[in-house]
Formats: C-alpha cells, structure tokens, sequence
C-alpha cells in the first residue's frame, strides 16, 4: 500500500485559536508543531500571497525536527497562477531559493500550481502550462484547474509528458465545474484536495475566503472520496490529501476522520476540537475500547452534514 499523507491547507487560522489549536498558548507552541502531533502533511498557503523566504522555510525544518516524516506541500505564488504576465526568471529564481531548505531536507511534498475556475482549456493557456512546468521541472509539481474544460485526454498527456500530478478536487458542482475525479498523471504522486460543498456561497460575489470554504463533510459525503484515494494509492507511489475546508477547524476534523477511514489507523483529537464538534466524540470512546475503526458506524450523524463550518 503508498504511503498517505492526510492534512490540511494551511494552519495560520485566527478562528482555530481555542479549537485546534490550545486558548492562549502564547510562544510557547508554534501552530506547525502542534498539527505534526496529529497529520503528517500540511500545505503551505501564504507563499501564494509573498513569495517564500529561505530563513522561514529553515525555521519550519527546525520546528519539524522531532517529525521526521512530516512533509510541506508548497502552494506556487500567485504571479504564477493569476497573474501570468508578470513574472521574471528571477521571480522563479527566487521562489525555488525561498523553498530550498525544504528540499534540502527532504520535506517538500510538492509544489502546488492552483488555477482559478475562470482558466479554461485553450491552447493559448496549454502552452502557457507547458513552459510553467519547464520553468519549475525537477521539482514534483502537482497543478489544479476547476473548469470542466480541462476534463479530456490530451490535457491529462500533457501532465504526463511533463510527469506533473493531476490535483483530483472536490468543490461545489455547478455548471461548467469540474467534477470529483481518481485520475493519476504520474506514478510518483497523486494529489487531492477537498474543498467542501457549500453551494451558497461558492460563486458569490460578496462572500470572503471564510464563506466560501465553510463546510463540514458528513461522512457519506467521504464515502465515494475514500475510495477513489485507494485507488489512487493503488496507482501510485504516494498519495497527499490536503482538506481545505478550513473554517473553525473542520479541515482537521476531516483530515483525522479521512486518515482513519483510508488507513484504519488509531488517530488522537485535540480536545478544543471535541468540544466544538459533539460528534467526534465517538472517536475517543471507541480509542479508549480499542476498536480500530473509529468511522464505522455513525460518526458523522446527520447533524454535522448539515453543519456548513469550513
């Protein structure tokens, strides 16, 4: 069986002070440090915003000392990914020094180039993938599109000729938007990122990053995803599951519940997440009585499906 890796995008959260993470740590705990406790990936969502620096990446190698097998999924900066039009030889310069100490110690996952649903499959914007994935060959690159164009055979060629990983999503299915998929672009790793379905706010105008990915999976929602996330382990050397519906926490709370679906593996719950989530209580009953299969029954009831957090 590949190895798995379950987390979540992202762990500097002012809304998970209290849930994930302990009240007033203060200094004492960095947010990193702690989630390596529980999941063995995290991806880092803020070089999408400044590019990374090599003292801070360093810094988090220092702070993942005591987890050897902990890897950063780096998120490509947006210059890359939006803007397009902008960018130098020495921005890529730039941003491969930034993520080095990453490399150097054999903690970087992959580098995640995420498009907007507005990019839609056109040769003009295949091309422009082909000299991105020239621009940054020999790092693994996993690349995310949105938009059902994208769902055809000579696009998933070109993420092989290049050996880039397809990113398989779940978002909301509206229109033209790309549905949830298992499909493997290069046997060295396969990527999936959920996330959540809320409907509502997906494509409203007005709604912020919060509104946008606050959802919580039930678990028959997780049903047909622990499956195709077999499959793709089947097909692959490894595969990384990174749960992007981030709000109050409920991307851990699905990352712990995927990890031990997909693996059957005992998993520990902070406990400001116990309080704010009732039904995982049943994760720590059934720990305590030594059942593996946390998930079996009714863990997520019909109450957390229709709790839209994250």
């Amino acid at each position: 069986m590949a190895p798995y890796y379950f987390g979540t995008a992202g762990w500097s959260y002012a809304d998970w002070e209290g849930i994930v993470y302990p009240a007033r740590t203060g200094a004492r705990l960095h947010p990193l440090t702690y989630l390596a406790g529980y999941i063995n990936i995290v991806e880092v969502n803020s070089t999408f915003y400044r590019p990374p620096a090599a003292p801070m990446s360093l810094s988090w190698t220092k702070k993942l000392a005591g987890y050897p097998d902990f890897l950063l999924s780096v998120k490509l900066h947006q210059i890359f990914t939006h803007e397009r039009k902008s960018f130098t030889q020495k921005d890529s310069d730039g941003f491969k020094f930034g993520i080095e100490p990453l490399v150097a110690s054999r903690r970087l996952a992959a580098l995640l180039a995420q498009f907007p649903w507005s990019y839609r499959n056109t040769e003009e914007h295949r091309d422009y993938l082909a000299g991105l994935f020239k621009l940054f060959s020999g790092y693994p690159l996993a690349l995310e599109v949105r938009h059902s164009s994208w769902n055809e055979p000579r696009f998933f060629d070109l993420l092989g000729e290049h050996s880039v990983a397809y990113c398989n999503i779940d978002q909301p299915v509206i229109g033209d938007s790309l549905a949830p998929s298992a499909i493997v672009t290069t046997p060295k790793f396969s990527y999936v990122r959920l996330h959540g379905r809320n409907y509502e706010d997906w494509f409203r105008k007005d709604a912020g990053r919060d509104d946008r990915y606050n959802y919580l999976y039930a678990k028959d929602e997780l049903g047909d995803w622990i499956q195709r996330i077999k499959e793709l382990g089947r097909d692959s050397d490894r595969v990384y599951v990174i749960t992007n519906n981030h709000y109050r926490g409920q991307a851990l709370a699905n990352a712990l519940q995927i990890k031990n679906m997909v693996s059957g593996e005992k998993i520990e719950v902070p406990g400001g997440l116990l309080r704010q989530y009732p039904v995982l209580q049943d994760i720590v009953k059934r720990i305590r009585e030594g059942q593996i299969d946390l998930f079996k029954k009714d863990s997520m009831s019909d109450e957390s499906g229709g709790n839209k957090g994250s």
